[in-house]
């Protein structure tokens, strides 16, 4: 076959798009207050780099540019947009049908009792210095804001810590805002009321490891890159993969999942119990290591996905996989994105266990080239991974190189080469990062839908047609497996025309997913972005049931304020 030829294109002399392009993106903070400041420093905290681009190339999902920027609030307060006991009652973001993306909120001073007892519990591990601040304040992927940012960054160790720290902040009423790996996307770690950020990235021990129960207990603050390195001489892996840099505490948090959710699932799936301190500093574990239970509510599952404002997760119980024994990863290009969708779903209709199934349209794969200096056919691009023995992997891509051909596909090339594999692969994941190629200057909006597997094929086609005919820069990327897609949306930040625009292209993507039964988020969570799309998804009552479990869990409503839950939601 062609392989080699085709191989050597892809191995044509390329820098890494992060070295390229790193030196573009560096944010520089804006003056702090007249204010002193108090700063409370150790050796172990990190000093915030000069430039968060090499944080910001983290997340698989990736969205970052020179223009962002956090306006802040010297003590004036705003109004809010969460219907909290310790926040203004006013509707703003994240209401219904709304479009600001500059979330609001009451700033108020911080006691000093507060500050006194966080240095009890932290010592050396708290910091108010300003650029530690801002930086935890700016989501490092998002295009979101917030008008103010902590006002305490906290760096606890232990779950004791992290306990005494909550009930602290709920005796005084402070907001608390949990923060991981920084990779999220729709404003999950704004802190729009400031108050407290609980950063948990010490906290990133392996607890235990039971090989013969294939689980583990680990902290929050190990990343999933991180611990596959450690299971790897047992032939273990944990199998969901978002973007390098997320923790496990956030992909808990926000129910995430990657490539390889079409076979094993999402972080719900893959959960098996934890820990989590209450708002009242309580800690709760949501279960058993048993691999099924049917005792009382599960908790585990409420916890799953409630992106901090139920609790902070202190300890993860991980259901684990056996390394697969041998893999083949399969390339094949088509002329229109419908057929390469149509291929997608008649893979997965075939029973095929295929781990991976990522389809890239005509525009990334330009970008790809773009910033890779590569030479790869520009053209509706689908990617399959398939695992199991040497004769079923083989099988499984036979299997699926004649549905390929019956659907107008062409180009099938297939790896089983580890270097081939890998240099394969690499194009799907720098894929994300790939966009600020075209458009170095831009910031990024990206959707998340995800619809039942039979009208992917269509919602891709609708979302393509509209996106073709805008004139802002835009890339499907898609989890073709299970219906999840999304689009990067490139704007200048400083042109309204073209925020309006990318907002516009948004809100018809994600309203012709719910028309067909989908979701506005498939993975990357509520956070503040999405909140506007819940009503119509879930329904009043739904979102009314969620408000009571806050209340009853939270009822000072400190805990990660203003998310998930949107303003207008009473009872």
């Amino acid at each position: 076959m062609a392989f080699s030829s085709w191989i050597s294109r892809l191995r044509s002399s390329s820098k890494p798009i992060y070295t390229k392009f790193r030196n573009s993106f560096t944010t520089t903070a804006p003056p702090p207050s007249l204010a002193a400041e108090i700063i409370v420093r150790c050796r172990h905290i990190r000093k915030p780099p000069v430039s968060p681009w090499a944080r910001s190339l983290l997340p698989l999902a990736l969205v970052v540019s020179a223009g962002s920027f956090i306006s802040q609030s010297n003590g004036v307060n705003c109004p809010s947009y969460c219907q909290s006991p310790i926040l203004d009652q006013t509707k703003g973001i994240g209401g219904k049908d709304s479009t600001d993306y500059l979330v609001k909120g009451s700033l108020k001073k911080i006691p000093q009792e507060l500050i006194e007892e966080l240095k009890l519990i932290c010592k050396d591990n708290m910091t108010m210095d300003y650029d530690e601040r801002y930086f935890h304040g700016k989501p490092q992927n998002s295009f979101h804001k917030a008008v103010n940012i902590p006002d305490i960054i906290v760096f606890p160790r232990s779950e004791e810590e992290v306990s005494k720290i909550v009930a602290s902040c709920d005796k005084h009423k402070v907001p608390i805002v949990p923060y991981g790996g920084a990779t999220s996307i729709e404003g999950h770690t704004l802190c729009p009321s400031g108050g407290v950020c609980i950063d948990m990235t010490l906290m990133k021990r392996v607890k235990s490891l039971n090989v013969k129960d294939m689980d583990v207990v680990v902290e929050p603050g190990i990343g999933w890159m991180e611990l596959n390195e450690y299971l790897e001489p047992y032939g273990l892996f944990f199998p969901l993969d978002p973007g390098p840099g997320a923790t496990i505490g956030g992909m808990c948090a926000t129910r995430c999942s990657g490539s390889l959710a079409v076979r094993y699932g999402t972080m719900r799936e893959n959960v098996i119990n934890l820990k989590v301190v209450l708002a009242n500093g309580e800690v709760v574990k949501t279960g058993s290591r048993a691999r099924k239970s049917a005792a009382g509510y599960d908790l585990t599952r409420l916890m799953i996905g409630s992106e901090g404002t139920l609790g902070v997760i202190t300890e993860v119980t991980l259901r684990l996989q056996k390394i697969p024994q041998y893999s083949v990863v399969a390339m094949c290009n088509f002329p229109t994105i419908k057929d390469a969708a149509d291929v997608a779903i008649a893979s997965m209709l075939s029973g095929i266990q295929v781990s991976r199934v990522e389809l890239l349209d005509e525009v990334q794969v330009r970008a790809i080239n773009l910033a890779n200096d590569k030479k790869l056919p520009e053209a509706p691009t689908l990617m399959f991974e398939f695992i199991g023995t040497e004769a079923y992997s083989r099988e499984q891509t036979l299997i699926v190189q004649k549905i390929a051909s019956e659907h107008n596909g062409s180009d099938f090339v297939f790896a089983e080469d580890p270097e081939a594999k890998k240099e394969l692969w690499k194009i799907r994941k720098e894929a994300l990062w790939a966009c600020f190629a075209m458009e170095p200057n831009f910031e990024a909006m990206i959707t998340d839908v995800c619809v039942p597997l039979s009208h992917l094929a269509e919602i891709i086609s609708k979302s393509k047609q509209e996106l073709d005919a805008s004139s802002l820069v835009c890339t499907v990327i898609a989890h073709a497996g299970d219906g999840n897609f999304h689009t990067v949306i490139l704007f200048d930040p400083n042109k309204n025309e073209q925020r309006k625009e990318a907002e516009r292209l948004n809100h018809f993507m994600v309203h012709a997913a719910l028309d067909m039964e989908g979701t506005c988020t498939g993975e990357h969570g509520v956070g503040t972005g999405k909140m506007k799309y819940l009503e119509k998804e879930l329904g009043i009552e739904a979102l009314k049931t969620m408000k009571r479990i806050k209340d009853a869990l939270d009822p000072n409503g400190i805990m990660n304020p203003g998310k998930l839950i949107p303003s207008h939601i009473c009872f």
